[in-house]
């Protein structure tokens, strides 16, 4: 039974895999070669005469050649044989798969397909291409004469009885030529990617808004060559798994007007880190990812992941620290909620998910799953990217030197305070982020953001649907502060094609009076970030050096009802870090053909709560603490207030790209990291690390370590 099931699966992944080349003689004339591979007796003829008589050829030194085994014959067994195959670049026949009950015959038909001669190659553009087919063997065996009466026979059976149905045999199947480097599907968001073509996309002059992250292919594919690039990667293989491998999807189908891709996805790690509880740590992710297009205007992509993992301890202890209520022993950051796996590891399983429809060119609607992105820079104070995924809508739209991003998010407050029957809280954020290009070099972002939650059967509010209203003001006359506005503004200026400079300003809480006091008032609740690209810095091509300050106030990004603040699954929406701290970043990413170097430093000072018996107070930086309450002071609020803590990180990876089609690149890391409070407690203690890791990964986002 095992083996009839193991048998199954593989006959329905063998379909999925090749059907963009299984043809019988009705479809296979319409296959994107343009001529059928030639024997010799064969040389004569075109088209449908040429395609019908290389099968028969086929089947004729199948039945000349093919020895069914003796305790088949004995046994009087029938059956079939199903054959998948290859005639390469030099017209040599190579079997790809064969599907039998009996061991033998699979063995005999790879030996008769052995024996077979070389012949003439298929062509593809006049050139000589490698081409798949498919026969079956029927088992007792049949000439190919008794073959062509029988099919001759079915035949006028069938037209006697009804009209005979070919839809299935007209469709169509076009060579795959990587069709979503041209749609409107997200490019997965890693800043080791993107930096392929940041610089293509930060011309002077050009026409584009850079901060609204993910992208499109079709905005990439304006100003930057994806598909021509990743040609000059591919690797000169003719056998199947050496295309897979190197250049190609797993299986990949394009049709009339559709395209589908699907991708295993991995993420295999393992590392030793210093001072670790557990000898070593390891990460194992195994994914599916599918994705697709029907027509130009709908495109989906889908992964689902399912992964266990331990990390250096620095990275358990805050996921630990970050733990929901129900009994789960932590949040992994970035992934999502984790169970436990065996004694000292975890389990999280993830999806993100995204279905775009773009019905102009001025406008595309998204229904996802998953993270988004604002901004120039490796942080972003407005959106970033370092939460769990969650559900969301965005529209986009463009036009003249705009562009305007409505996103619609549901996220959720896992904390016990706000739990209740096992169910977590259900909170709502809608923002807006208008881009402008005032000019060839200057771009300036306008953005605004509330969030609220479902207070009085409150629901999602339909008041702030409308995505060309402000938000402050819907907030205020439809809640009683029950709601959380933030405002932001964004800047970018060209200096030249080689140095862009960046920047954010956020505000949380203003107060005009409290400004001119000059006292610190803890009400001004803002942050800033300051940055600068110089892409093919000092004349190397691909070299990317990038500088970057953050800076953010302590109790920006929280509220005076928890449950409002800036934050989704017990992780900041802002900045990873949250309120209280200032940070400096310089990052150099380089990359040749198939080989890549990052190396990234970290210098901040946070600001940290002791949570002692001795001080209990709120100082600013735990953005799910309550703002009005256990405060220390109204006024002279500064950055690293509470126990000061001076955090130094250093992270470097290398490594070669094995696949351009699903990002998989084998890679190793360093990372060291210091951490200094003023003062140690049982939860925040002086710490230094030293993690290695190697691993194969499928780089498709962002995981962010520098906690």
């Amino acid at each position: 039974m095992k083996k009839g099931w193991l048998t199954l699966g593989l006959s329905f992944f063998c379909f999925f895999s090749y059907s963009q080349n299984l043809t019988n003689s009705s479809t296979q004339s319409n296959f994107s070669a343009e001529r059928f591979p030639v024997f010799s007796s064969c040389a004569t003829l075109e088209g449908n005469e040429l395609e019908s008589c290389f099968y028969d050829k086929v089947q004729e030194l199948v039945f000349q050649n093919f020895i069914v085994p003796e305790h088949l014959i004995q046994n009087h067994f029938e059956g079939t044989v199903k054959v998948l195959f290859e005639v390469d670049e030099k017209g040599v026949f190579k079997v790809i798969y064969v599907n039998a009950l009996d061991d033998e015959l699979i063995q005999e038909t790879k030996r008769v397909f052995a024996k077979l001669p070389k012949i003439l190659a298929a062509t593809y553009n006049g050139k000589p291409t490698y081409s798949k087919y498919n026969i079956t063997i029927e088992i007792p065996l049949k000439s190919p004469e008794t073959i062509a009466a029988e099919a001759v026979a079915r035949a006028e059976i069938v037209q006697n009885n009804t009209k005979q149905l070919t839809e299935l045999d007209s469709i169509v199947y076009k060579k795959y030529r990587n069709p979503e480097y041209k749609s409107h599907l997200n490019v997965p968001f890693s800043h080791s990617y993107y930096v392929q073509f940041d610089s293509s996309l930060n011309q002077v002059g050009s026409n584009n808004h850079t901060a609204s992250k993910p992208y499109t292919y079709v905005e990439v594919a304006k100003y930057y060559d994806l598909k021509g690039v990743n040609d000059k990667l591919q690797k000169n293989t003719s056998g199947w798994w050496a295309r897979k491998l190197w250049n190609e999807n797993m299986v990949e189908i394009q049709g009339e007007d559709y395209w589908f891709a699907l991708n295993p996805i991995l993420d295999l790690q393992l590392g030793k880190a210093s001072q670790n509880k557990a000898s070593y740590t390891y990460v194992n992710t195994r994914a599916i990812n599918f994705r697709g297009g029907l027509g130009k205007q709908l495109n989906f992509t889908t992964t689902i992941f399912e992964s266990q993992g331990r990390f250096a301890d620095y990275f358990n202890d805050y996921a630990k620290s970050i733990m929901p209520a129900g009994g789960n022993p932590a949040i992994i950051p970035g992934m999502g909620i984790a169970k436990d796996f065996k004694t000292d590891a975890y389990d999280f399983p993830l999806a993100e998910a995204n279905l775009t429809f773009a019905p102009t060119k001025h406008i595309d609607l998204q229904l996802g799953y998953g993270r988004n992105f604002i901004g120039d820079g490796y942080r972003s104070l407005l959106e970033s990217d370092g939460a769990s995924p969650y559900p969301y809508f965005k529209l986009n739209t463009n036009f003249w030197k705009i562009k305007y991003t409505n996103t619609y998010m549901w996220l959720k407050d896992v904390r016990p305070a706000v739990t209740l029957e096992r169910t977590y809280a259900t909170k709502f954020m809608a923002n807006h982020y208008l881009s402008w290009n005032v000019s060839n070099k200057l771009n300036l972002g306008f953005f605004e953001s509330v969030i609220w939650t479902n207070t009085n059967d409150r629901g999602f509010d339909a008041s702030f649907v409308n995505p060309i209203i402000f938000y402050r003001s819907v907030e205020f006359a439809s809640s009683a502060r029950t709601g959380n506005a933030l405002l932001g503004l964004s800047y970018k200026y060209k200096w030249s094609n080689q140095i862009n400079f960046y920047g954010q300003f956020l505000l949380d809480e203003f107060s005009l009076g409290d400004i001119k006091k000059g006292d610190n008032s803890w009400r001004n609740k803002y942050g800033y970030q300051l940055g600068a690209k110089y892409y093919n810095a000092f004349k190397v091509d691909n070299l990317l050096l990038q500088l970057e300050y953050n800076h953010v106030r302590p109790y920006v990004y929280s509220h005076s009802e928890a449950v409002t603040n800036y934050g989704h699954n017990n992780q900041s929406v802002g900045h990873q870090w949250g309120g209280n701290f200032k940070e400096f970043i310089a990052i150099a990413r380089y990359h040749k053909d198939r080989y890549f170097a990052d190396a990234k430093i970290t210098l901040g000072t946070r600001g940290l709560d002791f949570d002692t018996a001795e001080d209990d107070f709120n100082y600013g930086g735990n953005i799910y603490k309550d703002y009005d309450e256990k405060r220390p002071s109204d006024s002279g609020v500064k950055v690293g207030q509470g126990n000061k803590t001076n955090v130094f990180i250093m992270d470097i990876q290398g490594g070669y790209l094995v696949n351009p089609a699903t990002n998989l690149k084998l890679f190793g890391s360093y990372i060291y990291r210091s951490f200094d409070p003023t003062m140690n407690t049982a939860v925040t203690f002086n710490q230094s690390t030293n993690w290695i890791t190697l691993g194969l990964r499928s780089d498709v986002f962002n995981w962010y370590f520098d906690y």
